[in-house]
């Protein structure tokens, strides 16, 4: 692929999650949580959006949202489980995404708050419609996701780029 190839990644954070008595990784899904999993994965679906690669963090509720939503997809992608997704600030994202093979076109990653928002809104120079608007409104609840596109290479990933924000989806909004 060519340093103008079209990229578009995607940025879905987990569904909602349980609070027993367990560590923060090992947190469940509620059954909100898994209601809402699968919707975004039909929406994913829906999109049109054939992904070569799902990086996915290794929290029980990333994997649990992962699953549900992936069984909508038509196709699987290849699904790597990476705990440097868990709990990872806005520039470790970043330097996730830079590691990307540029083979990729199309990369998912399934994470935490405050990390999707504020990778989000990073790379979001510009927005169709009101995607943007609707993503700041809100935040960035559970089960949601953002589109993003922009031309180049995955190492030219920086914060402040100028990606385009294409849509911006939740459940219950």
């Amino acid at each position: 692929m060519s340093v103008d190839t079209p990229r578009r990644i995607v940025l879905l954070r987990h569904a909602k999650a349980d609070w027993p008595q367990t560590s923060d990784h090992e947190r469940p899904l509620a059954d909100r949580g898994r209601q809402d999993a699968p919707a975004a994965g039909r929406k994913l679906a829906d999109s049109g959006i054939g992904f070569d690669l799902a990086l996915v963090s290794t929290a029980v509720r990333t994997r649990e949202t992962w699953k549900l939503a992936a069984a909508q997809l038509p196709e699987r992608p290849r699904t790597v489980y990476e705990e440097r997704l868990y709990e990872a600030s806005l520039g470790e994202l970043i330097a996730l995404v830079n590691e990307t093979p540029d083979t990729v076109a199309n990369l998912l990653l399934v994470g935490h708050n405050p990390g999707m928002h504020a990778l989000a809104d990073a790379l979001a120079g510009a927005s169709e419609g009101d995607a943007l608007a609707r993503m700041n409104r809100g935040g960035f609840p559970t089960a949601a996701f953002a589109v993003l596109t922009f031309d180049g290479t995955w190492k030219s990933v920086e914060h402040g780029m100028d990606a385009t924000l294409v849509d911006f989806w939740a459940p219950h909004s």
